[in-house]
């Protein structure tokens, strides 16, 4: 009987390692990825571009944007500013939304138009998830003068773009980012100098619209999704 009852203890025994190794074979075996799984890929793909990917990459050297008469006309980046604490380069009303909501950096780079008569600093904030951005794009002040601050680098055609050069701010959101632009004129004018009507008909915002859009693209376009967990053949 002792034996009889040993006989079938290692039976069950055997049979539990065999399912176990089933099992493990099972779960490593490459198969269709599910759509829960396919949107957390992406996610995460698109979470870590900003560092990720080079400088250069996030803030391309030429961007591309529609001037007179629709003619395909080219941004020139002028220079790329350190990384920062995302209070510490926007202007306070602002700096507080972020700072409530868990802003993780700031990434920063200055443009200017084709004909070097404008200038634009993009400035893209990073948030830890999709949500959180939403949230804080929610509680932003719905003012123009204030966003995230100019730079300037010297001895360019950007060094007289400051504070009070600034002509317009905004902002749009991509995936977990807000990437904020503001613009101005190359020349030094203030925003009190330059007569509203002017500043409305000019290309300069939509300008720095354009060039924000396609930073906000590079971010955020969705990644190509394997169909499977170990690649695209299940």
């Amino acid at each position: 009987m002792f034996l009889m009852i040993m006989g079938i203890i290692l039976a069950l025994a055997a049979t539990d390692v065999l399912l176990g190794v089933v099992g493990l074979l099972q779960e490593t075996k490459s198969r269709p990825l599910t759509l829960a799984e396919r949107e957390r890929y992406a996610a995460q793909d698109v979470a870590r571009r900003w560092h990720a990917l080079r400088a250069g990459s996030v803030f391309p050297a030429e961007v591309e944007y529609a001037g007179l008469n629709r003619t395909r006309q080219l941004a020139r980046r002028v220079g790329i500013a350190a990384e920062a604490p995302c209070q510490s380069v926007v202007d306070a009303p602002v700096a507080t939304v972020l700072k409530q909501h868990g802003c993780r950096t700031m990434l920063r780079a200055t443009y200017v138009d084709q004909t070097s008569a404008f200038v634009v600093t993009i400035g893209v904030a990073v948030f830890p998830d999709e949500d959180t951005r939403v949230g804080t794009a929610s509680d932003l002040p719905v003012d123009d003068r204030v966003g995230v601050r100019p730079v300037a680098f010297p001895r360019t055609v950007t060094e007289r773009f400051g504070a009070a050069q600034r002509q317009r701010t905004g902002w749009v959101g991509a995936g977990p980012y807000i990437v904020f632009s503001t613009a101005g004129y190359t020349d030094g004018r203030t925003r009190e100098s330059i007569p509203l009507e002017e500043t409305l008909h000019s290309e300069l915002w939509s300008t720095a619209q354009t060039v924000a859009g396609r930073i906000a693209r590079i971010l955020a376009e969705p990644p190509e999704i394997p169909r499977c967990t170990q690649g695209n053949v299940c």
